[in-house]
């Protein structure tokens, strides 16, 4: 069992490191249309390539406001997971040792 156990920490950290990068990526995207940043820079591209498909749905739930809260929403639910799922996988990989 302690094979699966291994395997079960693996994939809690992987987790962990992608809802890491992802509430950093949406955070610089946030600080960044403070400024009016340009649309070709490739910087700015790429962050609207990686957070656009996370962000876009939490927009469509949202009734239409005067500002954009689907970054924080989503913030909510990255420290959500992180407490909850990652949490809960490493407990099963300890419970299975």
């Amino acid at each position: 069992m302690f094979v699966l156990s291994n395997f079960i920490v693996a994939i809690a950290k992987l987790v962990n490191i992608f809802l890491t990068i992802m509430y950093w990526l949406i955070l610089i995207r946030a600080l960044i249309s403070w400024v009016n940043p340009d649309p070709y820079n490739a910087i700015v591209q790429f962050l609207h390539r990686t957070t656009e498909p996370i962000l876009q749905p939490v927009r469509r739930m949202l009734p239409p406001m005067g500002i954009d809260i689907s970054p924080i929403i989503v913030f909510i639910a990255i420290i959500f997971l992180q407490s909850f799922l990652v949490r809960t996988l490493y407990d099963i990989a300890h419970s299975l040792r």
